[in-house]
């Protein structure tokens, strides 16, 4: 008889790739991990792990039975959602992944309100690529990430949040503070400081603009960095102009003009994302109308402007 506790070994094994690790993060022994795998095996009558690969993988039909584990498993949790909604309970764990470029200006106007309401409920929060808050969502290490959407990505449901214009941040002395109109061609030029790579930020100014890798031997000091704080500071010194999502440019300092393009008004859409797995849909939609709250009205609507895209 198939158990819930081997479903929940084989698709340990299949995350971590290796019996010993498997087993200390289900928190028995490897001889008793690997003897209920075994015991799963024997019953079914199938191989589900091929044992000769280092690491370890499972085998075609074994995807196959791994996959339907995390649909029963996801199934047998709902039991648990459903009792803790007609308690109208608010606790447990929400883990939270969010990208640098938000982090510094959406996190602080939402996470006090949040941990205030419900004392119950453990928040962690981790600034975290894209591409490594997909890998959590879908390994099940976060509940759930606040990104930069569409993502289009298999397993992952998204839900979009807002809508963040994309304004020139120059410095006072650079031609665009005082030109009458700016279009976005105009800005792909070595006096362009952009996000480091892995930043989606950086992808949607690239996209923005058509901005040449080239332009980057024509600097004379080369700099990329993962904080727009950082980007801003280097505007107001060094020279030139970034790009910032709106929400950014509300904290700048009077240091730096903002400006907008006369062509296009260029948004960026903001929503979260999380797994089909996933059962703390309640503790989802506290999360989602705690950030809507926060926002000025007229970011939550796309208005005139153009969704800039970076996948």
């Amino acid at each position: 008889m198939v158990t819930l506790q081997q479903l929940e070994y084989i698709i340990a094994v299949d995350k971590y790739r290796h019996f010993v690790t498997a087993s200390e993060k289900c928190f028995v022994t490897q001889p008793t991990l690997s003897m209920q795998i075994k015991k799963l095996e024997s019953d079914l009558d199938v191989t589900i792990f091929d044992r000769s690969k280092h690491p370890i993988v499972p085998t075609l039909l074994g995807e196959q039975i791994i996959e339907q584990a995390k649909e029963v498993l996801f199934q047998s949790k709902k039991i648990n959602e459903i009792i803790e909604n007609d308690k109208n309970a608010i606790n447990g764990e929400l883990n939270i992944g969010i990208i640098p470029s938000l982090s510094p200006y959406l996190l602080p106007r939402f996470i006090g309100n949040l941990s205030q309401k419900y004392p119950d409920l453990n928040i962690t929060v981790t600034e975290m690529l894209t591409e490594d808050i997909l890998l959590a969502l879908k390994n099940d290490d976060l509940d759930v990430g606040l990104l930069v959407t569409p993502l289009n990505e298999k397993g992952i449901h998204e839900k979009s949040l807002f809508y963040e214009e994309m304004k020139l941040y120059v410095n006072p002395n650079h031609e665009f503070a005082t030109a009458k109109t700016i279009l976005s061609t105009e800005i792909a030029t070595d006096k362009l400081w952009l996000m480091s790579k892995g930043n989606c930020f950086r992808t949607q100014v690239v996209n923005l603009c058509d901005y040449n890798s080239k332009l980057e031997e024509k600097k004379h000091f080369k700099f990329e960095s993962g904080s727009l704080e950082t980007i801003i500071n280097l505007v107001n010194k060094e020279g030139g102009y970034t790009l910032l999502p709106e929400l950014a440019s509300l904290n700048t300092t009077t240091e730096g003009i903002l400006r907008q393009f006369s062509n296009t008004k260029p948004l960026r859409e903001v929503g979260l994302a999380y797994s089909r797995t996933n059962v703390k849909i309640k503790l989802l939609e506290l999360l989602n109308d705690e950030i809507i709250a926060s926002i000025p009205k007229h970011m939550l609507k796309k208005g005139n402007g153009e969704i800039v895209y970076w996948r």
